[in-house]
């Protein structure tokens, strides 16, 4: 017999310690993808592509269902193993993507605007409160801490404040402005706080290694994000007044970085699978996103032709994450020690 067998019962637990908060980055890029699929698909044969409204339907509930599995899973990972939960909360980088928890409700409560108010508002409720929870706790680490170094900083610092930029969305359709100003401000200022750290970090230090190097596609995140929401608060989608100056700014620098990072296609390709890729799928989204809210906004075709190119890429993309990802689970890839 081979003494460095491994028996299933301790295979399972090692799965379930090296179970990552990392997961839930799987939830948010379906939740994203199911929106924008939402979106492009329109109500009642009022969308871009009508067609899509069917198969919208589909991912909203896989997408719940994956998200209770997720959860669960992680769940029992607390209360089995809490030492390797703390140790994750502990690391600079692992930190910050707790709150992908908080983003996952918050982005199905804007799923559900257009489905069920009263669901939409309850979920739009607990992923404010995480979000609120979140940034004061992630922030409070960040300010005072013993361990950070400036290698540690990658675009994936983002997550608990962009967040904040999101809480909009849903949060004026429910009748909160104030309480929606109040996040929009917070996650607008702490973006650009962090872009420039990010920023100085790239271009003066060590580059960021290949297995986080699929964050750098969250660059394009925030003020795609932030465009859908300032227009919300600014009453810009509603009125038909069109998007005004800093609509602009913040939609046309989240395409410009868009288009940046694509150039990079060609290093990415190169880097071996980590559940880091799923980082490709939301921003992918939010990007899609933007430009239908752009082209209900202005009404110019030029944003549809983007929207749907964006929506293409972002099929494509999820498909791929989905077959690596299924292919690692059953090489047993995944769920490893780091």
């Amino acid at each position: 017999m081979n003494s460095n067998a491994v028996s299933p019962e301790r295979e399972s637990t090692l799965r379930l310690r090296n179970f990552h908060i990392t997961f839930f980055a799987i939830v948010l890029g379906m939740a994203g993808f199911s929106l924008a699929v939402q979106k492009v698909g329109g109500h009642n044969g009022e969308g871009i592509l009508p067609v899509l409204e069917g198969p919208a339907n589909v991912l909203v509930y896989f997408t719940i269902a994956l998200f209770v599995l997720v959860g669960v899973v992680y769940f029992t990972k607390l209360l089995k193993h809490p030492d390797a939960v703390k140790r994750e909360f502990n690391h600079p980088i692992k930190v910050n993507f707790f709150p992908l928890i908080a983003k996952v409700f918050l982005v199905l409560s804007v799923v559900f605007l257009d489905r069920d108010m009263g669901i939409s508002y309850y979920l739009w409720i607990i992923g404010t409160i995480l979000q609120f929870v979140a940034s004061i706790i992630i922030i409070s680490i960040w300010m005072r801490h013993t361990h950070f170094k400036i290698e540690h900083v990658t675009p994936g610092w983002f997550i608990p404040i962009v967040g904040s930029i999101i809480v909009p969305i849903a949060g004026v359709p429910h009748g909160f402005i104030e309480i929606s100003w109040f996040f929009f401000s917070v996650g607008l200022v702490f973006w650009m706080a962090l872009f420039t750290i990010v920023l100085y970090r790239m271009m003066f230090y060590s580059p960021i290694p290949d297995r986080l190097l699929p964050t750098l596609f969250i660059l394009f995140a925030p003020p795609a994000i932030g465009f859908i929401a300032y227009a919300k608060l600014a009453g810009l989608m509603e009125h038909g007044v069109g998007p005004d100056a800093f609509a602009r700014i913040l939609y046309y620098f989240s395409l410009f970085m868009f288009i940046l990072i694509l150039f990079k296609v060609q290093i990415l390709a190169k880097i071996n699978f980590y559940l880091s890729w799923w980082a490709y799928s939301f921003p992918l989204a939010a990007k899609t996103l933007a430009s239908v809210a752009m082209m209900h906004m202005t009404g110019d075709m030029l944003f549809r032709n983007i929207a749907l190119f964006e929506l293409g890429l972002l099929t494509l993309v999820i498909v791929m994450l989905i077959f690596v990802t299924l292919k690692a689970i059953i090489n047993a890839e995944i769920c490893v020690e780091d």
